[in-house]
């Protein structure tokens, strides 16, 4: 008899317990994926000096400072696609901030802009945008979005370790 009361108080227990876990919304999650991402890009563009700004493993590929300034377009990019606003040009950015200052300042003001586009409802991020041709959600385009943050901070990863360098996710917190 025992053992059937603590059983059913267990059952009875689970919802209450699920309740108290019920999970975050979809964009916050996507957000708090873009925040790791974009918060480690804007400390690595800080910490790298500025005469390493123009470093590149090979000549075939972008040098840091082209990284920095093509995550900051496409960041404006994808976050203007996902609010339903006309997107700038993806390589904006890159063709025109030249210094450490310029890209750092171009990489916060695409992080402040992106900020409004995460702030956005579930219910918001359900409505169909046009990327890249295919009809995608906006929650969809957020999640790009911090994907490709990801995908460069690794390029990143490896240019600062090439350089001597500690990135910003391997530093002691």
């Amino acid at each position: 008899m025992h053992t059937r009361s603590l059983f059913v108080l267990a059952c009875a227990a689970g919802p209450l317990f699920a309740q108290a876990k019920s999970p975050t919304s979809a964009v916050a999650d996507a957000r708090e994926l873009w925040k790791e991402a974009t918060g480690f890009i804007v400390e690595s563009a800080t910490d790298m000096p500025e005469a390493k700004y123009a470093y590149k493993p090979t000549p075939a590929v972008r040098s840091f400072g082209e990284i920095i300034g093509h995550v900051a377009g496409a960041q404006s990019m994808f976050c203007a696609t996902a609010m339903g606003e006309k997107p700038p040009a993806e390589d904006a950015v890159e063709k025109t901030a030249k210094t450490k200052a310029a890209l750092i300042d171009a990489l916060r003001s695409s992080n402040s802009y992106c900020d409004r586009a995460y702030a956005q409802s579930d219910a918001a991020a359900t409505a169909s945008v046009d990327l890249f041709g295919t009809q995608r959600t906006r929650l969809y385009t957020l999640m790009m979005n911090a994907m490709h943050n990801n995908e460069h901070y690794g390029n990143i990863v490896t240019y600062m370790r090439m350089n001597g360098m500690v990135p910003p996710s391997s530093k002691p917190r």
